[in-house]
């Protein structure tokens, strides 16, 4: 599978294939695509927002979720924070350039996941019928 998706064959070393077990790429995929992650990005490619906004926009996400949410994006080169000297403070979250490659990759993800809701949801059901049937 990893040659099909160009990287190396498992158990030899390479450039970064995420098929390998200690490939660091592994965490920046999984920092880009925590349920969190993907709706932050997703929000913050149409604009800059603040941490209040931000909250309302991505519901359900806690203040402390939310929180860890934009330090790991931050840590990682996609989410810069901004802080103005203003009374009260002023913080607010855009992306960096990856950052803003990151949020279109996932933005199409999230677009593609709603549109899918009907035909997963009748794959459930009859996945469901057939094992109660058996």
């Amino acid at each position: 599978m990893a040659v099909l998706l160009g990287g190396t064959p498992a158990g030899e070393e390479g450039p970064p294939d995420v098929n390998r077990a200690m490939c660091p790429s592994r965490g920046i995929l999984e920092h880009v695509t925590s349920r969190w992650a993907v709706l932050v990005l997703a929000a913050l490619l149409t604009r800059t927002y603040r941490f209040s906004e931000l909250r309302r926009t991505v519901g359900g996400v806690s203040e402390k979720m939310l929180a860890q949410t934009l330090q790991t994006l931050e840590r990682d080169g996609f989410v810069l924070r901004k802080a103005k000297a203003v009374v009260p403070p002023h913080v607010e979250y855009s992306l960096t350039g990856v950052g803003e490659e990151a949020a279109r990759q996932v933005f199409d993800l999230a677009r593609w996941s709603e549109k899918q809701v009907s035909s997963v949801e009748e794959a459930r059901q009859a996945y469901d019928e057939r094992r109660r049937g058996q």
